[in-house]
């Protein structure tokens, strides 16, 4: 299964003609992300990471919404993991 997660670029290194990096904070976490492919991306807008590749541009309520789905999930598996934790 593959996963992408949104994020919001907050920089982007240029240096090196061929290949544009982005600093993307994903849900306060700073990780590196190629956005090559993505040129009309900028600072302030949000992507879709996967494996270190932007590979989609996403409205920032789109990246929201599933920002909150994550955290749904997250706080279900705990839940769950603690109820098994409980279990005789």
């Amino acid at each position: 299964m593959c996963l992408a997660v949104p994020g919001e670029i907050i920089s982007i290194n240029e240096s090196v003609s061929e290949l544009r990096m982005a600093k993307v904070n994903v849900s306060g976490s700073i990780v590196d992300a190629c956005v090559e492919w993505l040129p009309e991306a900028g600072v302030g807008d949000y992507v879709m990471v996967h494996v270190g590749m932007a590979i989609a541009k996403v409205e920032e309520k789109d990246a929201m919404e599933a920002l909150e789905i994550f955290r749904e999930m997250d706080e279900l598996l705990q839940k769950e993991e603690l109820a098994k934790a409980e279990r005789p």
